[in-house]
């Protein structure tokens, strides 16, 4: 029986959203997926009657599965700014995000020629995954969708080379560490020259240690920001490893779409609703 996960989600940006119309789902992985995937997700609304609401995420250095509307795809590490889709009508989306570099055993090519990038399940998979998009498009139970996606990924398990576990277990440290913010702290922690870390970063993940970095200490600005508990934009800046409040601005407005005096407001008013 699939778990759900109950650490709150990261890099979901705050929007106002009618109450009880929109359902955000996740599912922790058996033992035996555990080391490649992180968990998978289902976002089922139903907004009939009601205007569009825009679902923003910053999203994560992770491979994704998703499975929507007649069609299965394998998306890349998306690196263009920020995810964006008006929810509209009645509809679901069901997911599997995988782990940082977890990805690359069934995967023959480095990740980086997937980033911002698309391909149907089946150029991945083969002609076999067809009778699982079509089975997990034909299935409303979130938690039965994820027992059809463990039977599939479970017998076409890879090696997980020890060297692509590392690199996973390294990303996701960065993700925790807040006191990590520059590449050659990274290239120290692991021993490795800054060039051929890159190289390495690019194969499995599909993006840079760099990108990586910026990525979650946006994401930690972007939570800080919503718990209200930031009273110093210029020493929040400094935490996150910036040299003044002027880049950070710089960043967070790229990526997020809007400053972080913005940002917060938008937060506030959709707590309120």
């Amino acid at each position: 029986m699939s778990r759900p996960r109950l650490d709150a989600p990261r890099g979901v940006l705050q929007r106002p959203a009618p109450e009880g119309r929109i359902a955000h789902e996740r599912f922790a992985p058996s033992a035996a997926l555990e080391p490649f995937v992180q968990h998978f997700w289902t976002v089922r609304w139903d907004l009939r009657g009601e205007p569009p609401v825009l679902a923003e995420t910053l999203p994560h250095p992770c491979v994704h599965l998703v499975f929507e509307r007649g069609r299965a795809r394998v998306l890349g590490v998306q690196t263009k700014r920020r995810f964006r889709r008006y929810l509209r009508g009645m509809d679901r989306v069901f997911g599997i995000k995988f782990r940082p570099a977890a990805f690359q055993p069934f995967f023959p090519a480095p990740l980086s020629t997937l980033t911002d990038r698309g391909l149907s399940l089946r150029t991945v998979f083969g002609p076999e995954s067809h009778a699982l998009r079509e089975a997990i498009l034909g299935e409303p139970d979130p938690r039965r969708c994820v027992t059809l996606a463990e039977d599939f990924l479970c017998k076409r398990l890879p090696e997980l080379p020890g060297e692509t576990a590392r690199l996973r277990d390294l990303v996701e440290r960065l993700a925790s560490d807040p006191s990590l913010t520059r590449m050659e702290q990274v290239a120290a922690l692991v021993g490795m020259e800054p060039r051929k870390l890159q190289r390495r970063f690019s194969a499995a993940v599909g993006v840079s240690p760099k990108w990586v970095l910026q990525r979650y200490r946006l994401h930690e600005a972007a939570e800080r920001l919503v718990r209200a508990d930031v009273t110093d934009m210029a020493g929040l800046a400094l935490e996150l490893g910036y040299f003044d409040q002027s880049h950070f601005i710089r960043d967070f407005k790229a990526v997020v779409g809007r400053p972080p005096a913005k940002y917060v407001a938008e937060a506030r008013a959709a707590t309120r609703k």
